[in-house]
Formats: C-alpha cells, structure tokens, sequence
C-alpha cells in the first residue's frame, strides 16, 4: 500500500489549485451514450406532464411471499440490478480499518488532529478497493462492497472484540452480518493499538462517575441512551448539493484557496491564526482526495470500456467514465453527472465520519433544473431519467452499518441508516414546487420497493390533488413509505427555531422525523434517547425503581402524596435533574468528537465552515443544534391519568397499593391489572382530556426543560418527541409501570397510544387517536414528533379507499401536526408472519422512520408492531 503524503505534498495541492482557479466551460453531452431498454412499457415522455405513469395508478398491494426486488420495476436493467444486490449476504469487510490503522500509525501520537484526520482520508481513498457492478448507471461506494459493512475504530472498538469473541454477528436476532475468519483475524489483530485511544474509551475517561450514572454506560438502571454518537459518528445532516453541483469540487477548493492566502504570512502567530491555517490546509487535501479518489472511479470504468464486448454497456461505462472524470473537478453538466456527484459526496462523508442519516435533501428540487435542461435539449427520454433516479435508489440500499448489539436493540436497522430522500411542498416563496421529477422519485420507489432510501414526501393543504394521490397509492403498496411530513406544521417550528421565513420554507429531513436547512445545519438530531416513564418511576416512588434500586434523588412518593399538584410538582423535579444529567453527557460527547474526530472533508459540505475556518465539529455551521428525544410520552400520559382516577378520584387503591403491584409485576394484582388496561380507564389516544392533559403537560415539562440548555457548537438543544425503535430496547430495561406495562414490555412508540399485552389502549378510533396526538405543542418539539398509524388493505382499497385516506391525512395536518406515517397491514398477517417467516420474505414494515423487513427483525420488535392498533376505517 502506498503511503505518500508529506508537507511537500501538501504544499504542491495547494500551488496546484491556487493556479486554477478558472474552470473549463461544460462540454456538450452525446444522445448516443444513452441507451433506450424499454419493452413493453410505454412511458409518458412529456416533459411537464409528471412521472412516466398516470398519477393514478393502482399498484395494489404488495406480495410478500417474495422479495420486491424479483421484478417490480418496467425497467429490466433495474431488475437485474435488484436480483443481483439482494442476493449478496450482509457481511463485515475490514479494509477501511486496515488502512485507518495503517496511516495513524504512521502519522504517530502529536500533531494537528485535523491535518492528520484528512492525511489518513487521503490514504484510504488511494488505496481502497473500488468496484463498478453490471449494469449500474451509478457508481460508488462507502468503503466496502455491496451490503458490506466497513469498521471504524477511531469511534470505537471494545464492543467490536468482544462481539468478535462472544457473541458473533451471524448469530445475532437481528441485524446479522457474516465475517469471515481472516476479517477477524485481522480486526483482531489492531485491537492492542486502539484500545485506549478511540473516542468511546477517551469518553469514559472524561466522563465523571456522576455522570454515567443513569446513563447507558453506567451501572444503574439506565434514563438516557447516547449509544449512537459513544460508538460511532454523528452524521445527520444534509449537505449544500445544490452549491456544489454548481460550483463543483474545483469551485469549493479555489473558495479554500482564496481563504488560505488571505490569512497572511503573519498568521502562524497566534494560535487562532495557526488553527485557521491547518483547517484550510487540511480541507484542500481532503477535497483533493475526493477527486482522486472519483478519478480512480473514471480509470476503472474506463478499463473496463476496453474490454467489455457488449456494444451498449461499453458505451455506459465509457460515459460513466467521463462523467466521472469531470466531475471530479468541474461542476455537472446535465442530469446523469449530478446524480453521480451527490452519490460521490455521500459516499465520501460515509467514508470520512461514520455518521449515518446522512440525507438527500430535497432530491427533486435539486435535479430537476438539470433533468428539464436536457429534455428540452433532447439529450435524454423521461424514462431514462426515471432509471437513473431507480439506480440511484438502489446505491443507497447498498449502504450497510455495521452497529453494536445494543445500539441495534435500540434502532433495529441492517442499513446504513438514516438516508432520508425527499420531495415535494412549497418552494421558499410559499409555492407549489411540485415538479416532473416529484413524480419520477415516487415512481421509482413503487418500482424498487426498498428499506432503503427512506422516502419522504411533504404534504400541504393547497398540493395538487394528482400529487397527493400519487403519495397515497404508494403508501397503499404496503411498504410503509413513503412518509409524510406537514409543512403547515414543520414550517412554523422552524420559524419559532430561529431560521428565516424562506430557509423554513426550503427545509428537509434528516434520518426519521428531525427537519432542518439543507447545507448550513448541523443538528445533532438522534443524540439521546432519553426515557420520560422511568423520570415517573422515580418521582412516584421516592427516585428508587420499582425492584427497590436507589437511583435518583428522592422527591416522594405515591404513598404519601395528598394529591395531583404533588405528583407532578416530583415529575418536574426528577425531569431537571436527569435532563441535566443528560445535557451534560451530550455535552461531553460533542467535545469528545471535537477533540478525536473532526471532518475536514464534510466541512467542506456545510455552509460558514470555510468562511468562519472552523470544523463542522466545532461549531462551523450556520446553525448548531442538539437534539435528544423523549420516549414514552403516552406511558407518561396515562400513568398520571391512572394514578389521578385510582388513586384521587375513585380511591379504588392505594398509592402503597400501586407500588406493590408494579415491584411485583402485578402477581396478586390480577384484577386491578386488568382494570387499568380495560375502557374503564382514561387513556391517552382517545381524544379524552382526562388523559390528553398528561401528555400536553409531560411533553411542555420535557420540552422546555431540554430547549434550557445550550449545546457546545453555539446552538441551543432541541427536543423530539419519538422512539424510532427504542421504545422495545428500552422498555427490556425496566420494570412493570403504572400505565398498566408489564416488566420489560416495550414503552408507548413516539406520540402513539400505549399498547400492552392485553390490548390497545386506544379504542375510538384513528380520528380521535390524531386529534389526541395534536394537543401536544409541536412547536415545541422542533427536533421532530413521529405519529404511526396502521390501515387495513380493505380500509384504503379502491379509489375510495384513497380519497378517504387523503381525507384523514389533510384533516390530521390541519390542526399542526408535522409528521405522519402508514402501515398498511392486517394483524393476523403479521402474526402468520411471526409463525411462519419463511412464506413472507418481502413483508416490509413501518417501524418508526423507516421501514425494515418483519421477518428480520427480533421477536420484541415484531410483538410491538402487532400490538398496536390496526383501524378498518378512518373514523
């Protein structure tokens, strides 16, 4: 392997660059590099008339007998492309930590932390093994072959031996990844050299023992979960694709350049000056490795031109070839060379920071300019733009992340995570921006069906009507995307967060829910997972758990108190304390990653990094933010409902009496369990007060405690309200709850009603489960809020069904909601599917933000999808 960069190096990139500063001007673009492969299928090629389909287009559901990818697309290339990618095994490959290893080895102990993470970047680009697959239009990849999984040890390292010796990934419940006996041999043996030195062990030594208490790592019964940015980066954020389609590579290193040379000679002076200089140094090699890098891309495809037979593919891969050379620099000429630079700087930050949720933007609002450009010059066909949007999809399905056991237990998901891709909504002058390109992404995922990306869609009152049902009949497919986001109630949150009236309009999202500004945000969004029904666990029982362990501070019990007032005057007590706890361990984290790990090349994606010469790490974007989320809010919600109506009002037991059951998990209880989950109760989810107060009142305590801290980028922290999965991880780490739980069942998911082992606590219906779900402020929850919802296909089939549906969606939004997602499945289906996995190979679910395969996922993760409640109409 070749190791050869040094300060002279370094020097010559930037006298190279400083001296070309003027780009070449586009060349034209040759029809005859673009093949047509369509059989019997007649696309609309129109150009302003929307997708290559009818917008009304009845897809039906899905056959989950067989894998979607056996031929859903008209597009036979893309079916081949399909067939081939689902039938590689999910596996571990090392050579990313090999060379990681390699070149920090060489660098040594000492040095700018900066220039060092950009010289190893630099090694890894040159000497990664890269690859071009049959039949593909788009090419890259993270660092590792298809739906392989490459290894960070930088971030951390630990959990990767002791999986490796203990507990194998092949025998995993879920998320399984093969590894091959030389893979462990050699990721065994660097486990010596990072032992002590990754981010997650320099953590545990920074963090004090109060601290860990309480948390993930500690040795108590855990409030708050960090797992994600402990064992790995933290990613999510959209880079400005637009800015650098336009400018390209070139343009961004000459932007670099100018700002190097306007520091002065006098600048390695002072130390902000020197911190400037290695910044600016550090980026230009960064993004002098990318081009390299793509340019390898170019030499490979053009290799391969020379000995390819097949007259077609031969000239897709020499124009591959010259996509990829002049992009590598220059910015895109057309539709084809943009697509392939966005999966170029999505692939380069994967392999750069190890931080999934690294989106797509507003993909149709990027693109369209370029696709409209060459329809109107009659450079390309609709229905290749619809196959380049569909290669597309499946390079992102590619992505595999590897994660540790217990980060997987929390956000069940084999993929890279996070790949958020949107279209469609307002455009920043408040306008309909809907567009043939809308039509073309949502086509493309009802032909390719994947877990991956996570499709997203906005939704407005004033959308056209043919927009909506497009959206709809997807969603009717059954693959639970794509999901949809309100921009009458994600906008105003933006607004209240800070950012301009035409930024908030232009917003996108991040990973499951977390909305943002593309390419000047970096949010932090998936920071903490922080459990509000074990904060009531310790404010009703003098801050013990229920088995007794002394955990918190002791603020009373329901044995004792008089009444409500009391109750929650220990809720927000015990909700300070750990949100305290919490802020301070994220807080700690974020300067962790600072210090070991910043981004130079990602830097370089995110606007006022250049101009401010600081780190995206340290706080070089324009908006800062951190943003943990609070689990369990309906648990909460109908806990306080539970202890106000037993306790106060019917005196039915006492608060000793509630506290004895729940040490006991209700053995000797039976009846009052029973009661407390009957319709007898008040619960949240029915549009009932009663109960509905609670969660509005848990929420304002949760929310307004986070948004009082500040994060150490210069932003403040941003609570969510959602679980993704981790309502079933967490919910193992506790015992029986007062909302009726049983020990170890999962906690409520996001803002849905809880569900126990006796049935759904919801039982008016999906109109009044929304209307409860909307007297929470949403505004207040700018990180996100996540609201799941489960049709039977027979409640939404027919034309019917989906004028209904639309119906139900508009009506929900209408009162402020930002975010809405669907499952469209029978319980008795998914419980078949439990019993006999091997009949639903293609059974994709709607988790949480996304989508994974039922029968892949573990069994508690299967139970709590069953357990929620499946509506045969929208009443």
């Amino acid at each position: 392997m070749s190791w050869n960069m040094n300060d002279q190096d370094v020097s010559k990139i930037v006298s190279r660059i400083l001296g070309e500063m003027q780009g070449s001007k586009p060349a034209a673009v040759k029809d005859e590099s673009r093949p047509d492969f369509y059989k019997n299928f007649v696309p609309n090629e129109v150009l302003g008339e929307g997708g290559c389909e009818p917008f009304d287009t009845d897809y039906g559901l899905m056959d989950s007998s067989v894998l979607s990818t056996l031929g859903p697309s008209p597009y036979p290339r893309v079916n081949r492309i399909l067939k081939r990618v689902h039938e590689i095994e999910e596996t571990v490959d090392e050579e990313r930590a090999m060379l990681f290893t390699e070149a920090h080895k060489k660098l040594g102990a000492g040095g700018s932390v900066i220039l060092k993470n950009a010289k190893i970047l630099n090694h890894i680009l040159q000497n990664m093994t890269i690859n071009i697959y049959p039949d593909e239009l788009i090419v890259g990849e993270m660092g590792a072959p298809a739906r392989f999984s490459p290894i960070y040890p930088e971030f951390s390292y630990d959990w990767i031996v002791d999986e490796l010796q203990n507990s194998p990934w092949a025998d995993r419940q879920s998320d399984r990844f093969a590894c091959s006996e030389e893979t462990k041999k050699n990721l065994l043996s660097i486990a010596d050299y990072w032992e002590g030195q990754n981010l997650k062990d320099q953590l545990e030594q920074f963090l004090s023992e109060e601290v860990l208490i309480g948390s993930s790592l500690g040795n108590t019964a855990p409030v708050h979960f960090p797992n994600l940015y402990m064992y790995g980066g933290i990613g999510h954020y959209t880079m400005d694709f637009d800015g650098v389609l336009k400018c390209g590579l070139k343009g961004v290193k000459c932007h670099v350049a100018r700002c190097l040379t306007s520091l002065g000679e006098d600048s390695i002076d002072t130390q902000e000056g020197l911190e400037k200089r290695e910044f600016y140094t550090a980026t230009l090699i960064a993004l002098e490795a990318g081009s390299m890098w793509i340019r390898r891309y170019a030499a490979l495809a053009k290799e391969m031109a020379d000995q390819e037979a097949d007259v077609e593919r031969k000239k897709e891969l020499l124009n591959i070839a010259e996509n990829c050379e002049w992009i590598s620099e220059n910015p895109a000429r057309n539709l084809w060379e943009a697509m392939q630079l966005m999966n170029f700087m999505v692939e380069l930050v994967l392999i750069e920071s190890n931080g999934h949720s690294i989106s797509y933007g507003r993909f149709d609002m990027i693109l369209n300019p370029y696709y409209e450009a060459d329809m109107k010059a009659g450079l390309i066909k609709k229905s290749f733009a619809s196959q380049l949007i569909e290669c597309f999809y499946v390079k992102i399905f590619e992505l595999r992340k590897l994660r540790d056991e217990q980060t997987a237990t929390l956000n069940s998901e084999v993929g890279i995570g996070g790949s958020c891709l949107l279209c469609g909504g307002v455009n920043e002058k408040g306008e309909d921006a809907t567009n043939d390109m809308t039509y073309l992404c949502i086509e493309a995922y009802n032909h390719t069906r994947l877990t991956d990306p996570w499709f997203a869609a906005r939704w407005f009152e004033d959308a056209p009507w043919e927009y909506k049902v497009k959206l709809v009949e997807s969603i009717k497919i059954g693959t639970g995307q794509p999901k949809l986001f309100n921009d009458g109630g994600v906008i105003p949150t933006l607004i209240a967060n800070g950012l301009t009236v035409e930024e908030a309009r232009d917003y996108t999202v991040v990973g499951c829910v977390e909305v943002e500004v593309a390419g000047k945000t970096y949010g932090a969004h998936d920071a903490d997972y922080f459990n509000m029904a074990r904060v009531l666990e310790f404010a009703i029982n003098n801050g013990k758990t229920v088995e007794g362990e002394q955990v918190s501070i002791d603020t009373g019990s329901i044995a004792t108190f008089k009444n409500m007032d009391e109750v929650m005057a220990s809720f927000e007590t015990q909700m300070k304390y750990w949100v305290n706890r919490m802020a301070a361990f994220m807080n700690a984290t974020e300067i962790m990653h600072a210090r070991i790990k910043p981004l130079p090349f990602a830097s370089c994606m995110i606007n006022d990094c250049i101009n401010k010469a600081k780190d995206l790490t340290q706080g070089g974007a324009k908006y800062n933010f951190a943003g943990p989320q609070g689990v369990g809010i309906a648990s909460v919600a109908d806990g306080l409902s539970t202890i106000e109506q037993i306790i106060f009002d019917e005196k039915r037991a006492t608060g000793a009496e509630l506290l004895d059951a729940l040490s006991k998990n209700w053995a000797g209880y039976e009846e009052l369990y029973r009661y407390i989950n009957s319709e007898q109760v008040h619960h949240y989810g029915n549009d009932d007060d009663y109960a509905d107060k609670y969660a509005t009142y848990a929420a304002d305590v949760y929310c307004d405690e986070v948004s009082s801290h500040n994060c150490t980028r210069g932003g403040k922290m941003i609570p969510g309200i959602y679980s993704v999965s981790g309502n079933v991880g967490i919910g193992l780490t506790q015992g029986a709850s007062i909302d009726g739980r049983m020990a170890q069942e999962a906690l409520s998911n996001s803002l849905g009603p809880v569900h126990t082992k006796i049935g759904c606590h919801d039982v008016t219906g999906p109109t009044a489960m929304g209307n409860s779900a909307n007297k929470i402020d949403h505004q207040k929850a700018g990180n996100g809020t996540l609201m799941n919802v489960r049709f039977s296909p027979a409640c939404v089939a027919g034309a019917n069904g989906t004028e209904n549906f639309i119906n139900y969606i508009d009506g929900y939004f209408h009162k402020g909601a930002q975010h809405c997602q669907f499952n469209i499945a029978n319980t008795e289906m998914l419980k078949d599917a439990q019993k006999h996995p091997e009949n639903y190979p293609g059974l994709l679910v709607r988790v949480a933000g996304y989508s994974a395969y039922f029968v892949r996922m573990t069994k508690a993760l299967q139970d709590d999808l069953i357990g929620r409640n499946s509506y045969d109409n929208f009443n």
